[in-house]
């Protein structure tokens, strides 16, 4: 295919933005071949060409080429130059959209797939109908609340304060779930290029987020005592990262709880360091004994929400942070939406009033499926170690041989969908991991076990336990 005529119109204002040069040029020429308007077999110009086109150094160009040959979006050949891939369409995982089935699932449900792949409550308790019928809609208020009603941010700091964190409504910004308080916080503090701390394995929200927005992640393990801080303190000092991502209490996937005195020494390496450290404490007072969360890591930057304690659906998230931070991310959130649901963020503010009683029955319930799970899987797949966690949502299972990703396949062509290991782990160890969450019925749980079981059966059978398998890219498309 003959080149584009006007390759430096088609690419527009490139520039305008934060990062290395050669990081924005690729993230513009990405864009652009995603959408179609550089199509498969197009020849682009040489580099010193678009360097001169560009006004840039051959450097630049050289560089951004090699990161799109490198994504598969362009191809580059002695004698026949540089051309847009053929399967230039096939996205690298998190660089656009999500390709993780945890959330291509809530995208389009198969039908009579049991869903295991998504950790969320599936209904809401009786206290959310109730929290709204007692709402009261204030008089002349416009309803727009970029950082936040202030009701619910004054309940908020005063439960942070309650619990050993002195807090002013200020320092709280609430959003539409944590899912959108990492977004912003990344749009505000990660440039492309940029370090990002993460776990690894961790929340695949999280790596979705960060690899939009062309972060670098350094990933360090975490383990049944969660994240190795002596690791974790050698690449913040060696990389000083933009920002260091956390789960400090009932880890997504693995249930870990960070100890007392790790966790403080992360926080003191983290301060030493000069790196904004982050935790997201949504699972925090998942805790089995129904105690509620502790201080936890008191990280200087807590995101946290009401869907996992409560209910995915009621979309209320926040984050607690300084409160310079926070006015800067409030006036990033009013340009996305202006401010979160007004009837929904007095609901939480009513729910509040009531929420250890309710956090309480839910960590019971929580337990009572925790354990009915583990005795299935006992049962039906005795070889495969999945080991108690203290809370949480999760249980993080390690198969006996083969690879989470192919047997994710396998299960899903067995009426289950799981969340493969390499989706949560961006160094490759957790390949023979799943996640499995313990929130459905008893009685549905019983069932996904039985499927797991036939699925495994016909897995170990066919002798792909025994062979690698597909990448986390080809496990996504379950």
């Amino acid at each position: 295919m003959e080149p584009i005529e006007d390759l430096p119109g088609t690419l527009g204002a490139w520039s305008a933005g934060r990062g290395p040069l050669y990081l924005l040029l690729a993230a513009r020429f990405r864009q652009v071949i995603d959408d179609g308007l550089l199509p498969s077999g197009t020849r682009l110009p040489p580099d010193r060409a678009l360097a001169a086109a560009l006004s840039v150094g051959r450097g630049t160009v050289v560089a951004a080429y090699d990161l799109l040959r490198e994504e598969g979006r362009i191809v580059r050949r002695q004698g026949s130059g540089t051309r847009v891939a053929a399967t230039a369409a096939s996205r690298q995982p998190g660089a656009d959209a999500s390709t993780t089935p945890m959330f291509l699932h809530l995208l389009d449900p198969p039908d009579g797939l049991l869903l295991l792949s998504c950790a969320a409550p599936d209904d809401p308790p009786p206290e959310v109908a109730e929290a709204y019928g007692r709402i009261g809609l204030t008089a002349r208020d416009l309803g727009y609340h970029p950082a936040g009603h202030p009701v619910l941010r004054a309940a908020l700091a005063d439960r942070y304060s309650a619990r050993g964190r002195p807090t002013a409504p200020e320092q709280i910004l609430v959003t539409t779930g944590a899912q959108q308080a990492l977004s912003l916080l990344t749009q505000l503090l990660v440039a492309p290029g940029d370090s990002v701390l993460v776990e690894a394995p961790t929340y695949p929200g999280a790596l979705d987020v960060l690899r939009q927005a062309g972060a670098v992640l350094r990933p360090v393990a975490t383990g049944p005592d969660g994240i190795d801080v002596r690791a974790a303190a050698a690449v913040m000092d060696r990389h000083r990262p933009a920002m260091a991502y956390v789960i400090s209490e009932y880890h997504n996937p693995t249930g870990a709880v960070l100890p007392a005195p790790q966790a403080r020494r992360l926080a003191a390496a983290a301060a030493e360091s000069g790196v904004r450290l982050v935790d997201d404490a949504v699972l925090g007072g998942l805790g089995f004994d129904g105690s509620g969360s502790g201080p936890g890591l008191q990280a200087p930057i807590t995101v946290d929400s009401l869907s996992k304690a409560v209910w995915g659906g009621l979309r209320v998230g926040w984050l607690r942070g300084p409160a310079s931070l926070v006015r800067r991310l409030s006036r990033l959130k009013a340009i996305h939406d202006l401010g979160t649901d007004v009837p929904a963020q007095l609901a939480a503010a009513d729910l509040l009033r009531g929420f250890d009683t309710l956090l309480r029955r839910r960590c019971a319930g929580l337990r009572e499926r925790h354990d009915h799970l583990r005795a299935e899987l006992a049962a039906r797949l005795p070889s495969w170690h999945c080991p108690a966690v203290p809370g949480g949502q999760t249980l993080w299972v390690r198969l006996p041989r083969g690879d989470g990703g192919s047997f994710a396949q396998t299960a899903a062509r067995h009426g289950v969908a799981v969340l493969p290991g390499g989706v949560l782990d961006t160094t490759g160890a957790s390949a023979a991991y799943l996640r499995i969450p313990f929130l459905l019925d008893p009685p549905v749980l019983t069932e996904a076990v039985r499927r797991l079981a036939a699925a495994w059966r016909a897995y170990d059978r066919s002798g792909a336990a025994g062979r690698p398998g597909p990448t986390a890219l080809g496990a996504a498309v379950v």
